[in-house]
């Protein structure tokens, strides 16, 4: 059986060897499909996967047909689940900060290279708007570090809108731009399938900056305009405690001349790893970890640095789920404590054996981790609901992954999503793998487990924690299961499937992978 990256291998072989006889080079083939030159030679190295609708738009460029599918198939994979699952994985470094860093490396006028940074969808597509606005990035030492190299003037009128369009992440953009230009516009901001999402609270705390926007405009597009203001020492009190919001007036206050006290911060891993970031650039932050946080800003920031994203806690609370699903007996190494300790403490209420190793940090310096053995437990349902809040709560991104332990559970958990619209509503798809899901409204939800589970063809949701939790349930449900639709997963997972696979999970990839 051929592994997921040996087609990805073969699939680039065959787009480099049909652009070559078109002579044609990769920056051609860009613009014509509308992305960036790395991206094409990513895909031609087998190191980005190529969605049916990358292919195609290659195939129609070249006038050749690439791969032949079956119409209306999607990526995806065939689960042969029922298995338990042994061995060791290690955890990867940060999706959510990684996305924070490359939008802050904005604010430095010198190179910034980033750490075994993630290789992900997410990533990707930041990448390609850098790269269309001047930003020059460069895939070093075996692929695993990025080196960001700015340009003397950003081209932001050269913007890469359809990979914009494609990322929340869009939005911190507008702390570092509004030092930059006088008026700029981004499109608006996409990402997940979680309902709807206010910028109003980004707004709330730029405008402080000068930042006025204009977010209701028809043209699909923020339209921002910066106003000069006196630099004074200010107070900025956030009306939400969210984690991007934080990041996006840190950033604006790293190069505003003053002194910025930040109320209401969040303190989740990735504000840590952007401010720690921030502080090898020069700036000086004072009450990293808490709430209440006070940048003191340079007037210019110039400075060749290096600094190490720390490991992605969300992805650990992945294969801790995997574990407890298929009751198996696996070891998660580089699990970033300081940001699951109660994620753990609610597993241990329910009954789950673990040991922990002693800890250690992280290549940056900062962050703890530890290495977690998961030993074969019964779990019970908890006697209260489990909900997620601000860090130091459960994550908001872990609660998903709390529906599938609470399926293995004996007895009835109420799992309680106050923060989004629509992602409980998601749970109830596991009701197609035999789960027992009852929704109380569209934030809760009460799973009585455990589960008989039977394996199902279902198409992945559009987000990208319920879309794992889905694919960890197959792995439980013995026969074979079909997931499609698979790309909100790679937005957030480097090479998922593969290290499943080894830890012994049989995954296959569909035809068009």
């Amino acid at each position: 059986m051929k592994k997921q990256a040996d087609y990805m291998v073969e699939i680039g072989e065959l787009i480099a060897t049909a652009r070559t006889r078109q002579n044609m080079t990769q920056s051609e083939l860009a613009k014509k499909i509308g992305t960036s030159q790395s991206a094409i030679n990513r895909i031609e190295h087998g190191k980005q996967n190529a969605s049916l609708e990358i292919i195609s738009k290659i195939s129609h460029a070249l006038r050749t047909q690439i791969v032949t599918v079956n119409d209306g198939a999607t990526a995806g994979y065939r689960i042969h689940g029922g298995k338990k699952l042994h061995g060791e994985v290690t955890v990867n470094t940060s999706k959510n900060a990684a996305v924070g860093l490359l939008c802050a490396s904005l604010l430095n006028d010198r190179p910034t290279t980033l750490i075994h940074l993630a290789h992900i969808e997410e990533v990707y597509r930041i990448i390609e708007v850098l790269e269309s606005i001047g930003v020059k990035t460069e895939w070093i030492n075996n692929n695993r570090d990025l080196k960001i190299t700015p340009p003397k003037r950003l081209l932001l009128e050269n913007l890469n809108i359809e990979a914009a369009r494609r990322t929340r992440s869009i939005i911190m953009f507008m702390g570092p731009l509004l030092h930059r230009f006088k008026e700029f516009r981004l499109p608006y901001a996409g990402g997940c399938s979680l309902g709807s999402r206010t910028v109003e609270p980004h707004l709330h705390a730029l405008k402080e900056f000068g930042l006025e926007v204009d977010a209701k405009s028809e043209s699909g597009f923020y339209r921002a305009t910066v106003r000069n203001i006196k630099p004074v020492d200010k107070k900025i009190v956030l009306i939400e405690r969210g984690d991007t919001v934080t990041e996006n007036a840190i950033m604006a206050a790293a190069l505003y001349p003053g002194n910025t006290t930040i109320v209401g911060a969040s303190p989740n891993y990735m504000v840590q790893d952007v401010c720690f970031y921030l502080q090898t650039l020069g700036v000086q932050i004072d009450g990293v970890g808490t709430t209440n946080i006070t940048v003191h800003g340079l007037k210019k920031i110039s400075r060749d640095v290096e600094y190490a994203p720390a490991e992605d806690p969300i992805e650990a609370i992945s294969f801790v789920a995997a574990g407890v699903a298929t009751k198996s007996e696996i070891e998660i190494k580089r699990v970033p404590i300081e940001f699951l300790e109660i994620e753990f403490e609610v597993l241990r209420s329910m009954g789950q054996k673990m040991k922990f190793s002693e800890e250690y940090l992280s290549e940056n310096g900062r962050s703890r981790l530890v290495d977690v053995k998961l030993l074969k437990s019964d779990l019970k349902a908890p006697i209260d609901k489990i909900h997620p809040m601000p860090f130091p709560g459960l994550n908001i991104d872990s609660l998903p992954f709390f529906s599938l332990i609470a399926a293995t559970a004996e007895g009835r958990t109420m799992i309680h999503d106050w923060v989004f619209e629509n992602r409980a509503i998601y749970s109830t798809e596991l009701t197609n793998l035999n789960a027992k899901v009852e929704l109380l409204d569209a934030h809760r939800i009460f799973i009585t487990g455990p589960t008989n589970w039977r394996p199902a063809e279902m198409m992945a949701p559009p987000a990208l924690r319920p879309a794992v939790v889905i694919m960890l349930a197959m792995l439980a449900a013995p026969g074979e299961s079909i997931l499609r639709n698979v790309y909100s997963i790679a937005r957030g997972y480097e090479d998922f499937a593969n290290r499943l696979r080894s830890l012994g999970a049989d995954i296959e990839p569909l035809s068009d992978i």
